[in-house]
């Protein structure tokens, strides 16, 4: 199956889990799994959450920025990937002067 990011639109959502600015992000979904294609501006976050039900795997495309990851701070840049498995919490923020893009990948629980 071929997910063609580059022909959807992008969505802007504010706050995304209480964050700052806001998350840009393409998204595609089906019954099994959520692949996102995503861009933080500068300054912006995905808010701090965890993962009860299902865990989440992002890939940096390019940029830089930090991964608050069960309160540790790790710096993440462009082909680093981020795990945060089931029972775990994190956020992911850009710090830089520069767009953080990525993809995300989570089932469906």
């Amino acid at each position: 199956m071929k997910i063609a990011f580059t022909d959807m639109e992008e969505e802007v959502l504010p706050a995304f889990k209480d964050g700052e600015k806001e998350y840009r992000a393409k998204r595609f979904g089906d019954e099994a799994c959520k692949i996102m294609s995503g861009r933080l501006i500068p300054g912006a976050s995905i808010g701090y959450h965890k993962h009860t039900e299902d865990y989440e795997v992002i890939f940096i495309t390019a940029g830089e920025g930090k991964v608050l990851y069960d309160e540790e701070e790790i710096r993440l840049k462009a082909g680093d990937c981020h795990y945060c498995p089931k029972g775990h919490a994190h956020s992911l923020i850009n710090d830089s002067d520069a767009d953080l893009t990525f993809y995300a990948v989570v089932p469906v629980a």
